[in-house]
Formats: structure tokens, C-alpha cells, sequence
């Protein structure tokens, strides 16, 4: 049997570390990108722990030289390319009163333009083959934003468009593209809320956040990999051209779980 490989950008931490453990565990081989170097070199040193084979590549997702190298490296080196997850992010929590043209041109070029030219560059590898699955990993934010980080709302609703659009365009190949929009996710991207002060307020966030979700509580990064693991599956080989939200029901929810005790005490 051929063994499977797959491309991670964000690859290091998170969801992206996550996710590599779970193909991991599925049999996957891995290509790996992130820019921090220590952390790709210990979660490369982890997954080949555990019998994966792994190719990492440090650098900036943003570099569409570096980053698209280091996929087509990927497909040479194992010879084919099965999935591409676009998971890595990078945002600063700025308004749009605040931001500035390069904190703008740097969300959108990591969170949407390296996601679509991987996708394109992903996709040469796999038409030949007729068959490969593309993932875009998204976020509520694209259609529940704050007001606290502009840049990466528009770089995310432009992904979930994309997204759609790659579908259109390659589902004819036989390639599968789809996108997957976490809710609150304990990363290190949900603990960097500071006050006026610079104080932390996510601790403050969480509970008020976790007020908002029916489930009560964030999400952990291993509930994402295991879902993008299933849909890029064969057992969902009828998925594709959309972006599912999971996000403990957070975003279908009108009113804090707090208030609905207060209304009706005998139901919540």
C-alpha cells in the first residue's frame, strides 16, 4: 500500500502540530513548514519518534518562492502529494482606525495569497494523479467579526471564497477543496489579548467567550485535526466546495448561557 503524504503550513504549534500528529498516526508522511525553527525541529524530532517520515522547511509561508519550493520539494522527495493543509496565520489584534498598510499587506499575504498559490501549486502535483484534497483552515471571524482585527477578517472571508472557487475549479481533476472554520481554539494565536496596558485579558475573554458557547468551553486543537483527518478521507470523498464551522455552536447561539439561567432557571 502507498503510503500518503501530506503538506502543513503553521506546521510547529497549534492546530498545524495537531493535525501532523493525527496523519501521523493515520500513516501519512509528512512535509512540514513553519517559521519557527526550534519548534519545527522538536515536532519533526517527535513525529520521526514515532515512525513518521518527515521533511521539514523553515521559513515564511508569505515567501511564495520559499513556500511553494518547499511543496514541490515535498512531492519530489516522496513522490506524490496526497493533501496540502493551509493552516499557518499570522494576524495583528488592530483596527482598522489603527492598522497599518504593512500589518495589512502581511495578513493578507500569509492568510490568503500564500494560501491560494499553495493551493495552485498543490494542485499541478495532483491532476496528473486525477486524485488530492485541499484544506483551508479559516475562522469564524470571517462572518462574526469584532472590530479588533480588520486585516485578518477580510483575509479569512476571502479564503472562504477561494475555497469555493478552487473547488469550481479542480473538482473536474479530481481534487477536493474545502475549508474548516474553528471557533475558539486554545492556540497561542486565542492568548494574546492585552488590555490598554499591555495585561493579559484572556483570561477574561475565555470566560466571557465560553459564556457564549453551548458546549462551555474552548476547543482544543485535536478536535480540528481529527475532523480535517476524516474529511480527507475516503469516507467523505463526496465533501468538497464549502467551509464547516466547528465552534461548539458558538455562532448559532443568541444569548449568554449566564442570562438564559437567569430567564428560565428550570431549562438551563
Amino acid at each position: 500500500m502507498t503510503t500518503p503524504v501530506a503538506f502543513l503550513t503553521g506546521a510547529a504549534a497549534g492546530i498545524g502540530l495537531a493535525t501532523a500528529r493525527e496523519l501521523a498516526r493515520r500513516g501519512y508522511s509528512l512535509g512540514l513548514l513553519d517559521c519557527n525553527a526550534d519548534a519545527l525541529a522538536a515536532a519533526s524530532d517527535e513525529l520521526q519518534s514515532t515512525g513518521a517520515q518527515v521533511l521539514s522547511h523553515t521559513g515564511d509561508v508569505g515567501d511564495l518562492t520559499f513556500s511553494e519550493a518547499a511543496l514541490r520539494n515535498t512531492a519530489r522527495y516522496f513522490g506524490r502529494l496526497d493533501l496540502l493543509v493551509n493552516n499557518a496565520a499570522w494576524r495583528e489584534l488592530m483596527s482598522m482606525r489603527r492598522i497599518t498598510l504593512e500589518s495589512w499587506e502581511k495578513t493578507l499575504k500569509v492568510c490568503l495569497t500564500a494560501p491560494a498559490f499553495l493551493a495552485r501549486a498543490a494542485a499541478e502535483v495532483m491532476e496528473p494523479r486525477r486524485a488530492g484534497v485541499i484544506v483551508n483552515i479559516s475562522s469564524i471571524r470571517a462572518f462574526q467579526p469584532d472590530g479588533l482585527a480588520a486585516a485578518y477578517v477580510a483575509a479569512k472571508g476571502g479564503l472562504d471564497s477561494v475555497t469555493s472557487d478552487l473547488a469550481s475549479l479542480y473538482g473536474r481533476s479530481g481534487i477536493r477543496v474545502f475549508g474548516i472554520a474553528p471557533g475558539a481554539i486554545d492556540t497561542m494565536l486565542s492568548n494574546d489579548y492585552t488590555d490598554a496596558t499591555g495585561a493579559s485579558i484572556t483570561a477574561d475573554l475565555r470566560r466571557s467567550s465560553e459564556d457564549d458557547i453551548p458546549l462551555g468551553r474552548w476547543g482544543k486543537p485535536e478536535e480540528i485535526a481529527r475532523l480535517i483527518a476524516v474529511l480527507a478521507g475516503d469516507d467523505a470523498s463526496y465533501f468538497a466546495g464549502t467551509t464547516i464551522v466547528v465552534d461548539g455552536g458558538w455562532t448559532r447561539n443568541g444569548t449568554p448561557h449566564s442570562l438564559k439561567r437567569r430567564i428560565a432557571p428550570q431549562d438551563f
